[in-house]
């Protein structure tokens, strides 16, 4: 099974924070052995938005935290292309107007992926059948 990782989960696992539940982590790992482990580079666009307002800390600066945590076994980065671009806009509705979970959301899509989350929107959005979740 391919997983996408929403940003925050990215973060909580990069940080190894306990927010992340370990049935969670080890469908990650398990992820991750087989290849099937996707980040979206809107991701990487919300983490250094979040720091810049910092809204998070890193302990680090923005492209060495991206190095590391881009570096785990595993971890691939998924395409933004354009037809992922265009996909985000022409979602079914009813979805919020958020354009980084749009990305994603089109992203998971697109792969065939479920994506690792806990935003509520987005799992409302699951539960009406639009996106595969693991939460």
């Amino acid at each position: 099974m391919k997983l996408l990782l929403d940003t925050h989960v990215w973060l909580w696992l990069a940080a190894g924070d306990r927010r992340l539940p370990p049935r969670h982590a080890r469908r990650i790992a398990r992820a991750a052995r087989d290849g099937s482990l996707f980040v979206s580079p809107i991701s990487a666009w919300e983490v250094a938005l979040l720091e810049q307002k910092n809204r998070i800390r890193l302990g680090r600066s923005v492209d060495r935290w991206l190095d590391d945590a881009l570096a785990q076994p595993g971890l691939n980065v998924a395409s933004l292309t354009p037809r992922i671009a265009a996909a985000s806009c022409h979602l079914p509705e009813p979805f919020h107007p958020d354009p980084a979970d749009r990305m994603l959301v089109a992203t998971a899509r697109d792969l065939g992926a479920t994506l690792v989350t806990a935003d509520e929107r987005i799992l409302d959005y699951a539960r009406a059948g639009h996106v595969s979740v693991l939460h």
